[in-house]
């Protein structure tokens, strides 16, 4: 490579020159970025697990051959990254580059002051570690709008013939919060509000790093630049 031999593990980039038995060996230099909002009920694996499809069915077949960068739950909708730039998925991914990852998570119930500030400025035990991230509540959800599907379910109804139409003073606002968090652990919101007795109804990622789903409707996608 480059005039020299290669060693096993060594990266390859699109300005290298690699050889074998004299004769240049051609490699991918177009790499795609794409930017998806995945809806509840997708895996982002490759096969369908159960039921339950994948995303990439979504997808055009072109598209298939793209990597997700970092994964959604099932449950989950929102923000995901596809590309076939493993230096982009690893520096978008690994914690020691500090990306920023903004979700709007629904819980069954407010969250008590005492949890919220636990939360964010001393974190909650799992079993894989101190969990810690920053959980901001949304005051008027209804006046923001929403952006997760399943929170809109659960939005009381102003008028007509449901339970929330006949009492008004029945009914509860979502709690809705904006939760901000680095580490990409597995199903770590979830299971950081559990551990302290709190469900999460949806939970949507809005923003990772610098791409954010301004516009973007479920089951959309468009390209992106890294």
């Amino acid at each position: 490579m480059n005039g020299e031999v290669a060693v096993l593990g060594a990266r390859v980039d699109k300005t290298d020159k690699v050889c074998y038995n004299e004769k240049i060996v051609p490699h991918e230099t177009g790499f795609s970025y794409i930017a998806f909002n995945k809806p509840v009920g997708y895996v982002c694996s490759r096969r369908a697990q159960g039921d339950a499809p994948t995303l990439y069915d979504l997808l055009p077949k072109d598209l298939r051959v793209l990597k997700t960068v970092g994964r959604l739950d099932k449950d989950s909708s929102g923000l995901i990254l596809l590309t076939n730039d493993g230096d982009f998925a690893f520096q978008m991914t690994h914690p020691k580059f500090y990306k920023e990852k903004v979700y709007e998570v629904t819980l069954d119930r407010d969250l008590e002051p005492l949890h919220q500030q636990m939360i964010s400025d001393f974190g909650v035990q799992l079993e894989d570690g101190i969990s810690k991230f920053t959980v901001i509540k949304l005051t008027d959800p209804l006046s923001r709008g929403f952006r997760s599907a399943a929170a809109r379910d659960l939005a009381p109804a102003a008028h007509g013939d449901g339970p929330a139409g006949r009492d008004p003073r029945k009914t509860v606002a979502p709690a809705l919060y904006t939760v901000i968090l680095t580490e990409g652990r597995n199903r770590q919101i979830r299971r950081t509000f559990a551990a302290l007795g709190y469900k999460v109804v949806a939970l949507h990622r809005i923003q990772f790093g610098k791409y954010q789903l301004t516009g973007l409707k479920t089951g959309e996608w468009l390209e992106v630049k890294p």
